[in-house]
C-alpha cells in the first residue's frame, strides 16, 4: 500500500483537534459533527488496514520511516503486526462510539472533545509507533488528557479520583522512563528502534534487573494488582466516554507496553519473573471479582470487574514466556484485550445513559427497571454476560484460551480463572436481579427508553462481540502469526 496509511489514522485526531480548538465559542453541534467525522474517518481506515493486513505474512506491515533526531537514533517509524491492527481497530470502535455516547453534552463541549482526541492521539501512537521514544512520548500523550477529564466533567470525588489517577500513573512513568533510557544505553547501538533492539541480546542479569522496571511502570495503567487502587476511582469519576476510553482502551497500553517491550526485548526477564507476576494476575482475577460482589454502585462494580478481567490479560502474558502453551495465552492474552475493551466501553456506555435519565448509579435504587428502559436493560444484560464468559460472546473465545494454557502450565491459576468467572456471574446476576427484575419502583415510571441514534453506539459495541464471539478466527486468524514470531525469541 502506497499511501501512509497508519500516518493518516493519527492524523485524524490531530485534525480533530486543531479543528475543534479552532470552532468559535457557542458552536457546540459543529464540535460534535467534527468529531464524529473525524472518528468514523478514523474508523473506516482502520477497517481498510485490518482487511489488507497480509495474514499469511505476519509481521510488522504498513511501514512508514522517517529519520526524526538522527543524533539520538530517533525515527518516525510507524508500523503494525496483528496485535497493532486488533488494537488499532479496537480504539477506533471506542473512539466512535464514545462521541456518539457524548452527544448530549452540553457543559464546555469543545474543551471536552479536544481533550478527549487528544487522548485519542496518544493511544494511537503507542498501538503504531516502532520508535521506543516515541512509545512513552505518545504513553504520555494518552494518560495526562485523563486529569482534566475527570477534574472538569467527572462525577463522585472526581478531584480525588483525579489526583489518585495521576499519583499512580505518574509513579510508574518514573519507573518506566530510566528503564527505557537503560536498554537504549546498554544496547549501545544509539537507536531508539524497537526492531532494531529486539534483535539484541541483553545479558541475562540486566533483562532479570531491568524487567520489573517496565513491568510495574506498565502495569499500573494495566490495572496490575496490587497497584490497581486508581482504577475503579477513576472509572467512577469519570464521564461515560472518558470511563470507556479509560477501561476500553487506556488500560490495554499498559498490557500492550509489556508484551511489546518487556516481553519482546528482556525475554529471558520476563521468564525469570513470570511465575511471580502470573500469581499477583491469579489474585487480581480473584480479588477484583470479589470485591465487586460488594460494590453498591453500578460503576464501581464495572471498575473492580476491569480489575478481575485484565488479571486475565496479565496471566496469559506471563504464562505465554514460560513455554508450555505460549500460542493459547498469547492469543488469549491478546484476545482479551480486544474483547475487554468492546464489553467495558459497552458497560460504561450503558450505565452513562441510565445516570444522565435517573442521575444515580446506586443499584439499590432501581428495581424492576427491565420493564422501563427495556432496550437498554437488554444492552447491560449482553455486556454482563460477556463479561461471564457466555459462549457465543467474545469474551468467552479469549478466557477459554488462557485458562488452557493455565491449565496447562500451573493447574492451581487454572482454577483461579473458574472462580473468577464463577464470581463474576454471581456479581452481575446480582445487579440483574437488584436493579432490573423484582418489584418494580413507581418512581423511574417516567424514565425514557434509548431510541434512534441513542441505539446506535451501543448496538455496534453489541454487534461487536457477537460477530467475534461465533466468528472468533476472525481475530485469530489476525494475531496467530504474530504470535507465533514471538515466540521465535524463547
Amino acid at each position: 500500500m502506497g499511501i501512509p496509511i497508519l500516518s493518516l489514522i493519527l492524523l485524524c485526531p490531530v485534525l480533530a483537534t486543531a479543528a475543534v480548538m479552532l470552532v468559535p465559542a457557542g458552536r457546540d453541534q459543529m464540535v460534535r459533527w467534527i468529531s464524529v467525522a473525524f472518528s468514523l474517518l478514523a474508523l473506516i481506515l482502520s477497517a481498510i488496514v485490518w482487511m489488507a493486513y497480509d495474514q499469511t505474512v505476519g509481521g510488522l506491515q504498513f511501514e512508514e520511516i522517517v529519520p526524526w533526531v538522527p543524533a539520538v537514533g530517533i525515527t518516525w517509524h510507524m508500523a503494525v503486526d496483528g496485535f497493532g491492527v486488533l488494537l488499532v481497530m479496537l480504539n477506533s470502535l471506542v473512539w466512535f462510539t464514545g462521541v456518539l455516547t457524548m452527544w448530549s453534552l452540553a457543559y464546555r463541549v469543545k474543551e471536552y472533545f479536544a481533550f478527549m482526541t487528544l487522548l485519542v492521539v496518544g493511544v494511537y501512537g503507542v498501538f503504531m509507533t516502532q520508535d521506543l521514544f516515541l512509545l512513552f512520548f505518545f504513553y504520555e500523550i494518552a494518560v495526562v488528557p485523563m486529569y482534566p477529564l475527570i477534574l472538569i466533567w467527572g462525577s463522585t470525588r472526581k478531584e480525588y479520583a483525579a489526583m489518585k489517577l495521576m499519583l499512580y500513573l505518574l509513579v510508574g512513568s518514573a519507573l518506566l522512563f530510566p528503564a527505557l533510557l537503560a536498554i537504549y544505553h546498554v544496547a549501545g547501538l544509539g537507536t531508539f528502534s524497537m526492531v532494531e533492539l529486539g534483535r539484541h541480546t541483553f545479558g541475562i542479569e540486566f533483562q532479570k534487573f531491568v524487567y520489573p522496571f517496565v513491568y510495574l511502570g506498565f502495569g499500573v495503567l494495566a490495572g496490575m494488582f496490587p497497584f490497581h487502587g486508581w482504577s475503579p476511582s477513576g472509572h467512577v469519576a469519570a464521564p461515560s466516554a472518558v470511563s470507556m476510553l479509560h477501561a476500553g482502551v487506556l488500560m490495554k497500553l499498559g498490557a500492550f507496553g509489556i508484551l511489546v517491550v518487556g516481553i519482546r526485548l528482556l525475554p529471558e526477564g520476563a521468564t525469570y519473573w513470570a511465575p511471580l507476576f502470573a500469581v499477583l494476575a491469579a489474585c487480581g482475577i480473584l480479588y477484583g471479582a470479589f470485591v465487586a460482589l460488594r460494590q453498591t454502585d453500578f460503576k464501581f462494580v464495572i471498575g473492580f470487574s476491569s480489575v478481575s478481567h485484565m488479571g486475565i490479560v496479565l496471566l496469559g502474558l506471563n504464562l505465554g514466556v514460560l513455554g508450555v502453551a505460549s500460542a493459547d495465552a498469547f492469543n488469549g492474552a491478546v484476545f482479551q484485550m480486544f474483547a475487554h475493551g468492546i464489553m467495558t466501553a459497552l458497560f460504561f456506555s450503558t450505565v452513562g445513559y441510565i445516570y444522565d435519565k435517573a442521575h444515580t448509579k446506586t443499584i439499590s435504587d432501581f428495581g424492576g427497571l427491565g420493564s422501563q428502559m427495556p432496550r437498554a436493560v437488554t444492552i447491560f444484560i449482553i455486556a454482563g454476560l460477556c463479561g461471564a464468559g457466555l459462549p457465543g460472546l467474545a469474551s468467552f473465545w479469549a478466557e477459554l484460551l488462557v485458562f488452557l494454557a493455565a491449565m496447562k502450565t500451573y493447574p492451581i491459576l487454572g482454577a483461579a480463572i473458574v472462580a473468577g468467572l464463577v464470581l463474576t456471574a454471581m456479581y452481575i446476576l446480582r445487579v440483574f436481579q437488584q436493579a432490573f427484575f423484582g418489584p418494580r419502583n413507581p418512581k423511574w415510571d417516567g424514565l425514557t427508553d434509548m431510541v434512534g441514534w441513542e441505539l446506535l453506539p451501543r448496538a455496534i459495541l453489541v454487534a461487536v462481540l457477537i460477530l467475534f464471539g461465533f466468528f472468533p478466527n476472525l481475530i485469530l486468524g489476525l494475531i496467530d502469526p504474530t504470535t507465533q514470531i514471538l515466540m521465535e525469541g524463547f
